[in-house]
């Protein structure tokens, strides 16, 4: 196969507005996921209506000049779909599910939500008080909140550092005609892709798509602020039974050379209950209920993080614990590690084809990163193209960057930041 070889299944139409459909054909399924991806996120809020691009993904549904909000939700589950959305840094995402003969509905209701939405003020007040409490709740969840501090603290004073939530005290003053502003400025064919995954005709949902997303419009083309990492301490003492820790560095972005090494660099570390940090730090000397890394990757940068929960008498142990790790990887590197992790990592993507709604998501994220589909055998060669030395140097760039460290908790052994720094890096 050519490296940049579509898959069989794969078919991209761009229509004359810029709007490209794109489906991943599943002949063995009788359901399908659709939905519309719009490249525009957190990071592309203005910061005095930090929040708008997640209030904007609940008013979607709240009622349309054709539709209430009742009625959307009655007219997809008649059908026996499911209807949802999602709003992340770089991206907002509607989507739904349904048996094949109902696409046309799915595409009718989508485009009626992005379309017309009235975001009438009594259901905007509605909603705000709905994300007012999303807000109170993920403030009260310590092992959630502290990755909105994690990522504040790594990217300070930069879109890519504000809540995907928002702020309360900006969301209770948010404006109605805030939300058609930054729909108008952002909601435009050129930065739209409709994908669907499962039992479609491309062509038929292409000339759906064409007569219902018609009256899109627009041509802007913002330019995004650039994620500048940093890096940083964030500690705040809390009454809890445990003390919650974030280690951080700088990643790679989504479609870099080292995005598949970090990906794998991950997976040995804190990637499942074989990893390093599992095995040692839960299995060896049970310091923590739950350990684990993760990786975030952007267009122009990424964040590496190392995420556990300890006891307030155990967090100078953990420190050094976790410092043992990082320093000795580069070292103690085996290769059946490293096979291992491919094998996870394929398998993964082996797993995933086998859902309409991950080959959805996947398409639209690999449409939207790299401007094209990517066949599984290209992920797949890139994975296996890792090897140790990929691995060993990856490590030592990134552990030498400077440290995130973000806490909450009962934090009073916790050593300060640059005696962190000092052991993990």
């Amino acid at each position: 196969m050519m490296p940049h070889a579509i898959p069989d299944t794969v078919r991209v139409t761009t229509l004359p507005s810029g709007l490209r459909v794109a489906t991943d054909f599943m002949a063995h399924v009788e359901t399908a996921a659709i939905g519309v991806w719009v490249d525009a996120g957190t990071r592309d809020e203005p910061q005095e209506i930090n929040g708008i691009a997640h209030l904007l993904e609940h008013m979607a549904f709240k009622g349309t000049r054709r539709r209430s909000a009742r009625d959307i939700a009655e007219e997809i589950e008649a059908v026996g779909g499911h209807v949802n959305a999602y709003t992340s840094r770089e991206a907002t995402a509607y989507y739904v599910r349904v048996m094949k003969e109902d696409l046309p509905l799915a595409v009718d209701i989508l485009s009626d939500i992005l379309e017309n939405s009235t975001f009438e003020d009594s259901e905007l007040e509605r909603e705000r008080a709905v994300v007012l409490q999303e807000i109170g709740q993920a403030q009260d969840t310590p092992d959630d909140i502290i990755f909105d501090h994690f990522q504040e603290t790594a990217f300070p004073d930069q879109p890519m550092g504000w809540p995907v939530l928002g702020l309360a005290q900006v969301i209770e003053k948010m404006p109605r005609t805030a939300l058609f502003d930054y729909m108008a400025h952002n909601y435009y064919p050129s930065r739209m892709i409709v994908v669907a995954a499962g039992n479609v005709d491309h062509d038929a949902l292409v000339a759906l798509v064409g007569d219902h997303f018609a009256a899109l419009g627009g041509a802007a083309d913002p330019v995004r602020a650039p994620a500048a990492y940093r890096g940083g301490d964030y500690r705040e003492d809390r009454d809890l039974e445990q003390a919650h820790l974030i280690f951080g560095f700088p990643g790679a972005p989504s479609a870099g050379p080292d995005y598949a090494t970090v990906t794998m660099l991950s997976t040995i570390l804190g990637g499942g209950m074989s990893s390093r940090l599992f095995q040692t730090i839960r299995e060896e000397r049970g310091l923590a209920y739950s350990i684990y890394s993760f990786h975030s990757a952007y267009r122009d940068g990424g964040l590496f993080g190392i995420y556990a929960g300890t006891g307030a008498d155990q967090l100078e142990e953990l420190v050094d614990a976790t410092g043992d790790v990082l320093a000795g990887f580069s070292d103690s590197l085996t290769e059946t590690e490293i096979v291992r992790a491919r094998t996870q990592l394929r398998s993964s993507l082996q797993m995933s084809r086998e859902s309409t709604g991950a080959r959805c998501e996947q398409l639209a994220q690999h449409l939207m990163v790299y401007g094209r589909p990517l066949a599984p055998a290209e992920i797949v060669a890139r994975i296996e193209a890792v090897d140790a030395a990929a691995l060993r140097d990856l490590a030592a760039r990134m552990f030498g960057a400077p440290l995130t460290v973000t806490a909450l908790g009962p934090l009073g052994q916790l050593p300060d930041h640059a005696a962190i720094a000092a052991r993990i890096a």
